[in-house]
Formats: C-alpha cells, structure tokens, sequence
C-alpha cells in the first residue's frame, strides 16, 4: 500500500477531510437502508434521481455560500493584517443586520421569481462582493479600511439571504412533508460544510498567504462563480419545469386556489400566525447562540494557550462533524419517531444546549475541556436550525409563500447574530491580552448563553404539538 494512505503520511487537508467523508459514507449508507418513506403519491425512482441532480448543486451552492460569509473570521488569525475583536464585531454586526432585514425584501422576491432565480441572484452577488472584498484588501490592511470593508461585507450579507430562502423555496415543491425531516438533515449537513470551508479552508488560506489577505475573499469568489454556471444549467423549480409532473406535497399551501395573495398580505397573515412567531424568536436564540459558540472559541483557546490543541486545529471540521451528526439525528427522529413534527426535535436538542451552556461555566476552570463541550453545544443548535429554518418554515409557509416564511425566520436568526456579535464583540476581552489569559474575564460568554436556551427550550415545547394544516388537494403521481 502506497505510504501516502496511511493517516500520518496524509497532507493535512486530508487528514482534516477524511473524518467528515467517512462520516457522510455512514449517512448515506444508514439512508439507503431506511424504509422509504410511504405517501398517497408514489415517486419513481427515476424523479428521485432527478430530484437527488436538482438539490445537491443548489445545496452545495448554499454551502459555499457559508465559504464567502464566514471567511471573514479568518483575518481574526492575521498578524499584522489582523482585525481586531471589536472591529470584526463590528463588521459582523452590519453583516448580521443587513442580513436580518433584507428578508422583507428577499423573501417576496423569492416566491415571485422562484427558487432557482434568486440563487443564481446569490451566487452572483455574494462573488461579487467578496471580488470586491478581496481587491479592497490588496490597497492596505484591512484593519485601516474597517467602513469600507463593513459596507462591502454587508452587500455580501444582503444576496448572501437569498441562499436559505432559495434552496427552502426550491425544495418545497419537490418534497413532501413526511419526507422534510430527513430534508432537514441535510440541510444541516450543508449548514456544517459551510461551516468547515469557511473556518478550516479559510484558516488554511490565511495561513499560505499570510499577508495576502484577498486570497481569503477571492478564492470563495471563484467557487460562487462556478456554481453560478452549474446551477443555470441543472436547478429548476418544480418537477414540472424538470419534465415531471407536480404533486402534493401536504404543507400548508395544498390546496391553495387563485391569484397570488401580495406580499404585504402574506407577510400580516405570517406575523399572525403563532407558530410562525414562535419559531422565529426560536430562531432567533439559536442565530445567538450558534455565533457565539463558532466565532468566540477559537479567540478563547488562543487566548488561554490551547493552539496546539485537536479542537482548536480542527475547529472547522469538528464543527461541520456535529454539525452532519445534528442535522440527521434530528431529521430522523422528526420523520420516524415524531411523525414528522418539527417541535419535539427542536425540544430535544434545545435541551442538550441548555445542559452544555450550564455546565461550561464551572468548565472553564478546566480550559482544555472547552472545547469538546461546545462542539456538543453545535451538534444540538445546528441540528435546531436546520429542522426549523430548513423544515418547519417550508411546512407552515407553504410552498406557494416559502420564500416570505423562510426570510422571516433566517431573518430573526440573524438579528439574533447581530446582538451576539455587538454583545460578546465588546464584552469579552481583546484575543491574548492580558486581560484575556484571566478566566474570570470569559465568564460572560457562558452566562450570555444560558437564558437565550431557556427561552428557546420553553417556546420548543410551547410548539411540541404543532403541525401544517393542508387544505384538500388533488394528488398528482409524478412519471
């Protein structure tokens, strides 16, 4: 056997790659084993493996997309080019706002144009901005640009929301309800690429070219721009527009009958609806506590002389590995176990959440225990999001108003981000200070996640129950 297969004779890409192929081996395999899932309209296995080529390019597309959002963390790792805690904070919390708001815009758009439409509209945006970004950094250090760099970042962030929204939108119609919980899964499989491009392949960029910051945003570009071209070519919106026939998907726009209600009033009647409600502010704890725990660990491991540590030299990927284990423990449940209802899941995991949120402040007397416990945290909050955002959205919005329902939801994820990152971005201390190489000073950090779980953990169970009320349709077999 040739000595590059062996593990320690591995460059260390993949060294850090290999866990999270073996990993997705395992789902695959565990998936084709399940029962398929029986509904009133059967699916060929030929639409199956046309619906399979539709939402792996326009997921993947949604992955990168993370690469070019959260490659801004990187430069929090580049000596003299570094950017410091509050100003990333800062930049972040543009992004994180623009991006909370722009679904008021985004979402409608969405269900206008559709799915496929508007991440094309992403993709090309989102790789614009971050060309732009990186051209911004060959003129000077970044640290000397920060408003600049902070208008930039929010256009990055405004087509970054046509992401979630578009792959919601475009799924919607190829997949029925009983099947979303596994959908949900992998939604949060591709939350956690995102996750391990952006912190792991970003962290490895700025490492190469430690004083050519633009490599950071111009690489991401690149990627974007390339899944520009294969999505014009494969995504469509609907079976019918793939040659199939449409069928009933169950959610709550079966049935629906007429013109297109206007945004305004698909938006009241949302805003109506208490499930709705209560899943955005779900959400929006979880956009909280999701960044806090992504963005602030590797500061505090660095600031506490943990470097060398696993966790912290695989960061991304540990990351993106509860990320996978997350998504389909929770998508699995959702459609085996609670008949494909979103709140018990939600519950469970938020659960876990609030239990490692407790039990990481007598942890931080033990520093080099940190870590695993929140990698544990991002395995349960990632795993709520993808069953929310990724799921329950498109089951209560419906597939005729996803797009508003997905925007309203992802939104609120985000303004809870933007609040953790102004929060925590100038409450913790400056990264290897000596303020920072205190323990005491990190206390905040724990203490800002325990009640945003609380919350979250009583509003899962307030929806525990809750399921779309479809009106009657008329099934269609898909050929």
């Amino acid at each position: 056997m040739p000595d590059w297969l062996y593990y320690s004779n591995m460059p260390r890409w993949a060294q850090q790659l290999l866990p999270i192929v073996v990993l997705l081996t395992v789902i695959v395999l565990v998936l084709s084993r399940l029962p398929k899932v029986e509904l009133e309209t059967p699916l060929s296995d030929r639409f199956r493996r046309r619906r399979v080529a539709n939402w792996l390019p326009l997921g993947m597309t949604y992955a990168f997309l993370y690469f070019g959002r959260y490659n801004l963390a990187a430069l929090k790792i580049k000596g003299v080019e570094a950017l410091t805690e509050q100003q990333y904070g800062d930049i972040f919390f543009v992004g994180a706002l623009v991006y909370g708001f722009a679904f008021l815009i985004n979402g409608p758009l969405t269900d206008r144009l559709g799915g496929r439409k508007t991440i094309l509209i992403a993709a090309a945006g989102a790789a614009a901005a971050n060309a732009a970004m990186g051209l911004l950094a060959m003129h000077g250090a970044l640290g000397q640009q920060v408003t600049a760099l902070a208008i930039l970042y929010g256009a990055n962030m405004y087509f970054q929301s046509f992401g979630a929204v578009s792959i919601v939108k475009v799924n919607a119609h190829w997949f029925h309800v009983r099947e979303r919980g596994v959908l949900g899964g992998m939604f949060g499989i591709l939350i956690s690429l995102g996750v391990y491009f952006a912190f792991d392949w970003g962290r490895r960029i700025s490492i190469t070219w430690p004083h050519d910051s633009q490599w950071v945003f111009l690489i991401p570009a690149a990627v974007l721009a390339l899944f520009l071209v294969i999505d014009f070519f494969v995504i469509r919106d609907s079976p019918a527009k793939a040659g199939y026939d449409d069928f009933d998907v169950a959610d709550a726009s079966s049935g629906e009958t007429g013109p297109r209600r206007p945004a305004l009033e698909v938006i009241v009647s949302l805003l109506k609806n208490p499930i709705i409600v209560t899943i955005a502010i779900i959400e929006f704890c979880s956009g909280f506590l999701r960044n806090a725990i992504m963005h602030w660990y590797p500061d505090f491991a660095s600031s506490l002389g943990l470097k060398g540590g696993f966790v912290y030299q695989n960061w991304g990927m540990l990351l993106c590995v509860a990320g996978i284990t997350g998504g389909m423990f929770a998508g699995i449940l959702s459609d085996r176990l609670f008949d494909s209802r979103r709140g018990p899941v939600a519950g469970l995991l938020y659960g876990l959440m609030l239990a490692g949120a407790v039990v990481l402040v007598p942890l931080l007397g033990l520093p080099s225990s940190v870590g695993w416990m929140v990698v544990f945290m991002s395995m349960a909050i990632i795993g709520v999001h993808g069953m929310l955002s990724g799921t329950a959205s498109a089951d209560f919005g419906g597939k005729n108003n996803a797009g508003i329902a997905v925007g309203l939801i992802d939104g609120c994820v985000y303004l809870g981000t933007a609040l953790q990152s102004i929060v925590l971005g100038n409450l913790l201390p400056a990264k290897e200070s000596a303020e920072a190489t205190d323990i005491s000073a990190w206390r905040v950090w724990p203490y800002a996640m325990v009640p945003l779980a609380v919350i979250g953990l009583v509003l899962c169970i307030r929806v525990w129950y809750a399921r779309p009320q479809p009106k009657i349709a008329t099934a269609v077999e898909p050929s």
